[in-house]
C-alpha cells in the first residue's frame, strides 16, 4: 500500500460552518487544523528482532480535520478527524511502519479534550484531560480498566504486551506543534515496566 495525501485528509460528513471556527468552540485545538510533518520522531521501544529496547528515528505525517458540533444531549463536542503515519527514517520509499485514525475533541462547556484513537495492532484507546480554551499546552492520559478515559486491547496483548497508561504531553507553537508520549507496558516475562516513548516536533505543510 502506497500512502497518499489524499489518504492521509479526514473527511467527515459534518463539517463546521465558518462561524463555528472559534477558540470559544475548538480550545486549543483550533489551531491543530491543516496538515503537518515532522522529521525528528524518536521511538523508543522493545525491539523483537534484536532481543532489546532501542531507538527508532521516524518521519511523520499527520492530517487534522475540523467537524461538529456533536450534540450529546446537552453536552456539544467540536473536534478534528486525523490520520497519522509514520515511516522509519531508512525506509521513507516503504510503507509506514505505524498508522493511526480517530478523533481530538473538546467540550467547552466542560473544559475537557480528548484524543480517541486506534491502532491497527489490536488497541483502542480514548485519553483525556482539562485545558482551558486559550491553552498552548496541555496533557491527556487513559488508565487500563477506566471506564472514561481508558485503554482496550486485544487477547494478545493483554497476556504479552498490555498497555497499563498512557500519557501524553502536547505544546503548540506559532506553525509547530510537539508532542511526548508515554506508553507505559506490562511485558511478558519481563518484571519491569517498559516506557515506549514517542516525541516529535511537526511543522505546518498545509493549512486546513
Amino acid at each position: 500500500m502506497s500512502w497518499t495525501s489524499e489518504m492521509l485528509s479526514g473527511q467527515n460528513a459534518a463539517m463546521t460552518t465558518e462561524s463555528d471556527l472559534i477558540v470559544d468552540n475548538f480550545g486549543p485545538l483550533l489551531a491543530l487544523a491543516g496538515a503537518w510533518e515532522g522529521h525528528g520522531g524518536v521511538d523508543f521501544s522493545y525491539h523483537h528482532a534484536d532481543g532489546a529496547d532501542a531507538d527508532t528515528s521516524y518521519f511523520e505525517k499527520v492530517s487534522f480535520s475540523t467537524f461538529g458540533p456533536v450534540d450529546n444531549g446537552s453536552q456539544h463536542l467540536y473536534g478534528l478527524d486525523y490520520r497519522m503515519a509514520a515511516w522509519r527514517s531508512n525506509e521513507l520509499d516503504q510503507d509506514p511502519f505505524h498508522t493511526e485514525v480517530g478523533y481530538w475533541l473538546y467540550d467547552p462547556a466542560d473544559q475537557q479534550i480528548m484524543r480517541c484513537f486506534m491502532v491497527p495492532r489490536g488497541t483502542v484507546v480514548i485519553a483525556g484531560g482539562t485545558c482551558s480554551p486559550d491553552a498552548r499546552s496541555f496533557e491527556i492520559s487513559a488508565e487500563l480498566g477506566s471506564t472514561n478515559y481508558g485503554v482496550l486491547e486485544n487477547k494478545y496483548l493483554a497476556k504479552n504486551a498490555s498497555t497499563e497508561r498512557y500519557t501524553a504531553a502536547i505544546t503548540i507553537g506559532a506553525d509547530e506543534w510537539s508532542y511526548e508520549e508515554d506508553t507505559v507496558l506490562r511485558m511478558a516475562g519481563r518484571d519491569e515496566l517498559l516506557h515506549h516513548t514517542d516525541h516529535n516536533t511537526l511543522s505546518r505543510s498545509a493549512d486546513a
